[in-house]
């Protein structure tokens, strides 16, 4: 096991650099100039002359590059032309708000998704299962953009000043403070173990567990339960199909019908023959989507006024901010081959017949 994960970090060694070259390159293809967009009506030959050199932007590509990359190396992803900010900084407060957000979304959607999808296909062709169909069938077609408002009116408005009610926006309540873990261990400001500890400080929910602080815990809660919903309906619907479908098929296999006759119970052969014969390709599925609402869902923080990866990539992008669109790219590629090791090491375990050595 131990030889499989270093030979896939080291596989993913290349694969890193070839993502930072691209978005490197693709970055400098998109068409209209930083200097122009950030400075508009008082952008002129000087002025951009001194922009450009500032920010490197008037050596070779290829120079650059090789700049960048060392600077990468020694844990420098360089400074916003937009923000006049570290990159990491940035990182550091705007990467735990969509963390937050896709694994709360997760959450939902393994939990309810899995639960419907196996309960389906245990009643197949019953009154449940043509529901739980039907409502996985409206989850996918749905935008997210139109559930998202449909329960912001629903929960902010209809249900106003009932206990049901909960906030439209935002992911705390006005004037709640939040314990800065920085601070609280007297650690240098600028080193990686702060940004490190300013990142998981922005994990509210973390945060409010490891702190103890229960009023901290509800509040975020409270304020991340309609994102996460809307964002999950999406990948709980496939999750339901697919838990079903794979279901299906172990239920009629031969060990399926051979433990059933030695008289075990039926929640004993689904729960430890048939879920654990079926959970591949649900696991796959799992690991995508994660990767998916990892990489920034933009309109659910939009809708839900969330800072997050998908709000700061679009606007970076708009103002050829490049330092912040090649290294939130490179953290969310780092991200997806992390999810994917842990998806392929979740299969030794499940299936032995699967040897990862």
């Amino acid at each position: 096991m131990t030889k499989y994960i270093v030979q896939r970090l080291v596989a993913a060694i290349p694969v890193m650099i070839g993502i930072l070259f691209v978005t490197f390159a693709l970055a400098r293809l998109l068409p209209g100039d930083p200097c122009v967009a950030m400075l508009g009506e008082r952008a002129n030959e000087v002025t951009c002359s001194a922009f450009n050199q500032r920010y490197g932007l008037d050596k070779p590509i290829l120079t650059q590059f090789l700049i960048y990359f060392n600077d990468v190396l020694h844990g420098d992803l360089g400074v916003s032309f937009r923000y006049g900010r570290p990159v990491t900084q940035l990182i550091a407060e705007h990467l735990p708000v969509t963390v937050e957000l896709a694994f709360s979304a997760m959450f939902i959607a393994v939990v309810a998704g899995m639960f419907l999808g196996i309960v389906s296909a245990q009643r197949q062709n019953s009154s449940v299962d043509v529901l739980t169909m039907i409502g996985a069938n409206l989850g996918v077609s749905i935008p997210v953009f139109v559930l998202g408002l449909f329960l912001a009116y629903v929960f902010a408005i209809v249900l106003r000043d009932t206990p049901f009610a909960l906030a439209p926006s935002g992911r705390l309540t006005a004037g709640m403070s939040v314990p800065f873990l920085p601070e609280q261990l007297n650690v240098e400001a600028g080193s990686p173990l702060y940004r490190l500890l300013e990142f998981t400080s922005n994990l509210y929910i973390f945060n409010a567990i490891i702190n103890l602080n229960g009023k901290l815990f509800w509040d975020a809660v409270k304020h991340m339960i309609l994102p996460a919903v809307a964002l999950a309906t999406i990948p709980l619907a496939i999750i339901a199909r697919l838990t079903r479908s794979s279901m299906l098929e172990v239920i009629g296999q031969d060990y399926t019908r051979t433990a059933r006759a030695k008289g075990l119970t039926e929640r004993t052969v689904l729960m430890r023959h048939a879920l654990r014969n079926a959970l591949l390709p649900v696991v796959t599925i799992i690991g995508l989507s994660l990767g998916f609402l990892l990489s920034g869902a933009v309109l659910t923080e939009t809708i839900f006024g969330f800072s997050g990866v998908g709000r700061i990539l679009f606007d970076s992008i708009l103002a050829r901010d490049y330092a912040v669109i090649q290294g939130f790219t490179l953290v969310t590629a780092i991200g997806f081959l992390l999810i994917n090791l842990v998806v392929d090491i979740l299969y030794g375990f499940m299936d032995p017949r699967i040897r990862l050595s």
